[in-house]
């Protein structure tokens, strides 16, 4: 079959922009965790139109909150839904439940676009993998498979002591518990989400890590690690958990920051203008291809820690990580795509 010049011109062209309409676009915005523990935060409709006038098309929730739920309907705000760490037990017991909490908290809002199911936050537990797993099938019967991804999220507590991004690995009596979570992500093709706090680091660390290395504001490479060299405290923790999830033999397993920050006040080095540099170095680290020097040329999926100020919580230094306050008032200009 012979084709003229602008019929070749015609297929070219509509290869292109398939390839094109297959793209994920919001790669470049970062998302921000809405943290509801205030008794002065605006309504969930509220806060849905405030994501949406900033720009933010990512948001993480820490339990499905119906009412939240029903505000994102029609909003293509992309979620991530917390599954509470009291109920792990009952969805790894029973497919039942596991199937009815799906059904009540993601099937019956077909106009929500759900991007994770966070199965618990930052918790150990016997029953951790059963619920993903039950939660897995569940979703797999709904035909939301392709919708909607099954992970959990952890911390740095996680991990042993290493001085070297290199070195990193998870502490002895955590690697057991880490090993087949991280298989079973690989396995399913999910992020692993990481809860990843260069304020905390740089608090705990006594005077190890200077502020600039923690702020992203270090004019040079600070720490050499063979033929690697870090430039910021954000890249080399990540980097850590990449190292130390190759021990764990799911060193190609994805990780998504899905909670840092900085706070504004109640605590050492706290203030506006440390979490203004933090937060908008942190965005402008993140929004491209960069990656980190372990995996270059990577986008790394970033949620920041919080949308509000939230009062009811504790200690003092937790209540101030908002990046707007209960009135819906930015504490700075930010672009966050």
């Amino acid at each position: 079959m012979k084709f003229s010049q602008s019929n070749m011109v015609l297929i070219v062209l509509s290869m292109f922009f398939l390839i094109l309409a297959s793209l994920d676009f919001t790669v470049a915005s970062v998302g921000v965790c809405y943290g509801m523990l205030g008794n002065n935060l605006p309504t969930k409709q509220d806060v849905v139109a405030l994501y949406q006038k900033n720009g933010i098309t990512r948001m993480r929730i820490y339990d499905a909150n119906l009412e939240a739920l029903e505000a994102l309907r029609g909003s293509n705000i992309e979620v991530s839904v917390g599954v509470p760490n009291e109920i792990l037990q009952k969805l790894a017991s029973n497919q039942v439940e596991a199937n009815a909490w799906v059904q009540k908290n993601i099937k019956n809002y077909a106009n929500v676009r759900f991007r994770y199911i966070v199965v618990a936050n930052e918790f150990r537990s016997q029953f951790l993998l059963g619920a993903m797993q039950n939660l897995l099938k569940a979703v797999s019967t709904f035909g939301l498979r392709n919708k909607v991804k099954v992970t959990t999220a952890i911390d740095t507590t996680l991990l042993g002591v290493s001085n070297l991004p290199s070195q990193g690995m998870f502490r002895a009596d955590a690697s057991g518990f880490i090993a087949p979570i991280a298989k079973f992500l690989v396995a399913n093709g999910s992020p692993l989400l990481v809860n990843m706090y260069p304020y905390k680091a740089y608090v705990d660390s006594k005077g190890k890590f200077l502020l600039d290395y923690a702020l992203f504001k270090s004019p040079g490479v600070v720490v050499k690690d063979g033929a690697l060299g870090y430039q910021n405290l954000f890249d080399a923790m990540i980097d850590t958990f990449h190292s130390a999830l190759e021990k764990v033999g799911a060193g190609s397993l994805d990780i998504v920051v899905s909670g840092t920050g900085w706070p504004t006040s109640g605590g050492n080095a706290t203030s506006l203008e440390n979490q203004k540099s933090y937060v908008l170095n942190l965005i402008d680290h993140v929004k491209g291809t960069r990656g980190t020097p372990k995996r270059p040329g990577k986008f790394i999926e970033t949620y920041i820690f919080a949308m509000f100020d939230e009062n009811q919580k504790t200690p003092v230094s937790e209540k101030f990580w908002g990046l707007f306050t209960p009135n819906k008032q930015i504490k700075y200009p930010i672009k966050f795509v």
